[in-house]
């Protein structure tokens, strides 16, 4: 059973105007709040092409909305896609086995990630991304997470919703 709120999601869900951001901004707070997160992302996954796409970013300047980070074939691809099972990072050394921008990652003050995957018809079709301090994603932060898996998902097919809406009305 959920911790959070779900209304206060809802309602912020339902907000007319502003949308997806505002749906993003509401996951976000869920996420700073029950798991604790100082960059946070919401990511599509493209398998075809290998690139997953930025959905939500609170440091755009960083890491933008819309921008493509490229994925190689490695133990996040097994443990993630594969596998459909959180990625925990709790080092820099261990993100840089999987993440080529470990670097940009490490000079925004973050050294441990937690990748969530959002599973829909057996495929993921996008993560969570939180990273924080080092050593910071304990076991109960991680649980955590796992428990905002049905709103990153409401919130990634939410924009793919009106992604398609807008895309039948140009």
């Amino acid at each position: 059973m959920p911790t959070f709120d779900q209304d206060a999601f809802l309602a912020r869900l339902a907000e007319p105007g502003n949308q997806p951001h505002a749906a993003f901004e509401a996951l976000k707070d869920l996420v700073v709040e029950e798991v604790g997160a100082k960059l946070f992302t919401v990511t599509t996954v493209e398998t075809g092409t290998m690139h997953s796409e930025r959905l939500y970013s609170n440091m755009p300047d960083a890491y933008p909305v819309y921008g493509l980070k490229p994925y190689e074939d490695n133990d996040w691809t097994e443990i993630v896609l594969r596998g459909k099972r959180t990625f925990v990072a709790n080092t820099i050394e261990d993100i840089a086995k999987v993440f080529f921008d470990s670097e940009l990652i490490q000079s925004l003050g973050c050294e441990s990630c937690i990748n969530v995957p959002l599973i829909v018809d057996g495929r993921v079709i996008g993560t969570l991304n939180c990273l924080h301090d080092a050593g910071y994603y304990t076991p109960d932060r991680v649980a955590a997470a796992e428990a905002l898996k049905l709103a990153g998902t409401v919130c990634v097919l939410f924009n793919s919703k009106l992604k398609a809406e807008e895309a039948a009305h140009v």
